[in-house]
This record gives structure tokens, sequence and C-alpha cells, in this order.
């Protein structure tokens, strides 16, 4: 019985992927929100992490929070599969300051 749910579970993962790849054209913009600890370099790191994989001139906009704890920082980045927004994501998450990336 395990191994009909998970040849199930699997056979939901397979057509999960088949319904993102239908839905995005690549290459495409996506935005991306990273929220962090509120520092002066946060934007430049995020900018630096992104030159790595994807280079091009980026325009961040930074909101603090309403305690000024935290920085929202939303950037367009053009991706061009579906491995490039998840390096993107394991990237972003791996700076220390970075709390969030949306």
């Amino acid at each position: 019985m395990p191994l009909l749910r998970f040849n199930l579970a699997l056979k939901e993962v397979n057509k999960m992927k088949t319904k993102f790849d239908e839905l995005l054209e690549f290459p495409t913009v996506l935005n991306f929100k990273v929220m962090g600890v509120a520092c002066d370099e946060l934007p430049d790191l995020i900018i630096a992490e992104l030159q790595k994989h994807t280079p091009g001139d980026y325009v961040p906009k930074i909101k603090p929070s309403s305690k000024g704890t935290y920085h929202s920082v939303s950037i367009a980045v053009t991706v061009t599969s579906k491995e490039h927004i998840e390096t993107i994501y394991k990237t972003l998450t791996a700076i220390d300051q970075v709390r969030y990336v949306l």
C-alpha cells in the first residue's frame, strides 16, 4: 500500500510540473521580493548574487518595515528556465541577512 501511495504522489508531482511548464514561457521577467534585516548593504548583496547567474542592470525597490527592523527589496529579473528560478531562490536565501524570498 505505501508503494501505491508513493506512485500516486509522484504522478501528482509530475502533473504539477507540467502545469507549471504550461503557465510560463521563457525567457520571462519575474519579480522577486527579498525580505531581510535592515542594512544599507542588503540591496548590493542581492544584486551581487544576481549578477553571478543573470548579469544585468537592476533597479531594486526598497521598502522598510513599519518598525524599521526589516527591508523588503523588490527586483525584476529575466529568467530563462524553471531551473534558473530555483537557482536564484537558493542563491538569495543563502545570503545571511535574508530571511525570506518570494
